[in-house]
C-alpha cells in the first residue's frame, strides 16, 4: 500500500510539474498556445529521452484516463449554460470545423503524396540492381 501511494505521488508530481513548467513557459512567451500543451510536450520529451521512465508516470495517467469523464462535466455544464450562443453561431462553428478538417486533410494528402513519390523511385531503383 505505501509503495502504491508513493507511485501515485511521484506520478502526479511529475504530471503537475510538467503542467506548471508549461504554464510558466506560456506566461514567459506570452503567446496564445496554452501552457498545458507546453506541459505535455515537456512530459513527452522527458519520456522519449528516457530521463523519466514510463512506469513513473503510468499510475497517474491510468487514474486520469479512468476518471476522464468526470473532467468533462464542467465543460458540459458550460456548454449548457451557453447553448443559445452556440445555436446562434452554429453555422460558423460547423464551417470552421469542416473547413479546418478539410484543410488538414488536403495538406496531409499532399505531403504524403510527395513523400510516397520520393520513396517509390528509390525502391524501384533498388529492385532493378
Amino acid at each position: 500500500m505505501p509503495k502504491t501511494l508513493l507511485q501515485y505521488g511521484v506520478s502526479f508530481a511529475l504530471i503537475y510539474l510538467s503542467l506548471t513548467l508549461g504554464n510558466w513557459i506560456q506566461s514567459l512567451l506570452a503567446i496564445a498556445i496554452p501552457g498545458s500543451i507546453f506541459g505535455m510536450l515537456i512530459l513527452f520529451a522527458l519520456l522519449v529521452s528516457g530521463i523519466t521512465p514510463v512506469n513513473w508516470v503510468k499510475p497517474g495517467c491510468h487514474f486520469f484516463i479512468r476518471y476522464m469523464m468526470l473532467l468533462f462535466v464542467p465543460i458540459s455544464v458550460g456548454l449548457m449554460d451557453h447553448f443559445d450562443l452556440m445555436i446562434n453561431n452554429a453555422w460558423a462553428i460547423l464551417a470552421s470545423a469542416i473547413g479546418g478538417s478539410l484543410i488538414v486533410l488536403v495538406i496531409l494528402s499532399l505531403v504524403l503524396n510527395k513523400f510516397m513519390n520520393r520513396i517509390e523511385p528509390q525502391a524501384s531503383h533498388k529492385e532493378h540492381h
